[in-house]
């Protein structure tokens, strides 16, 4: 099996992004990509994709802010926060 581009990761997780299921998810999620998802390091993200992998209603909380994120999601979690703060 050959191993996934770095474009080619970029626009899976674009994509896993934007089909969410909430649109309340779609759009912050949408948001976040556009703004940074071309400049996140390779940790930063296997911690999105991890991020991705939860459930949309748990991830709204925590990026609402209405419960807190996991200690693991927390630096992903404060950065989705960032960005819809200033967009």
């Amino acid at each position: 099996m050959t191993a996934e581009t770095h474009e080619n990761r970029l626009r899976r997780l674009n994509m896993r992004s934007m089909r969410r299921g909430t649109k309340e998810m779609d759009i912050l999620l949408m948001r976040y990509t556009a703004a940074r998802l071309a400049e996140l390091s390779a940790a930063e993200l296997d911690a999105y994709e991890a991020l991705l992998d939860e459930n949309d209603q748990d991830i709204y909380q925590w990026i609402s802010q209405q419960k807190p994120a996991p200690t693991a999601h927390q630096p992903t979690v404060n950065d989705i926060i960032a960005v819809a703060a200033n967009g």
